[in-house]
């Protein structure tokens, strides 16, 4: 699992997902993200994105596919063969 979608409780949607320690750091200060309910208080390093206006789009689509990466880049090989995620 690399990213997980549901609502906020101001019925916007909120998109929560794995990053990097970095990027965890980066956008924990960043207006619209926190960590992750459950997820960061645990020491896992996910986000979640709960107040952006669609001019961001481009940016969560960013981190979703790093997040993506971050995911498929722990799979073995032969996960990743099977799931057509091999790139050689």
């Amino acid at each position: 699992m690399f990213a997980i979608g549901g609502w906020e409780s101001t019925d916007k949607p909120a998109f929560t997902f794995k990053t990097s320690e970095l990027n965890f750091h980066f956008l924990s200060d960043k207006p619209g993200y926190r960590p992750a309910p459950y997820l960061a208080s645990r020491g896992m390093k996910w986000i979640q994105q709960y107040d952006l206006s669609s001019d961001e789009d481009e940016e969560l689509i960013y981190y979703l596919r790093q997040s993506h990466r971050i995911v498929s880049s722990g799979l073995t090989k032969k996960k990743r063969k099977a799931l057509g995620l091999d790139i050689s």
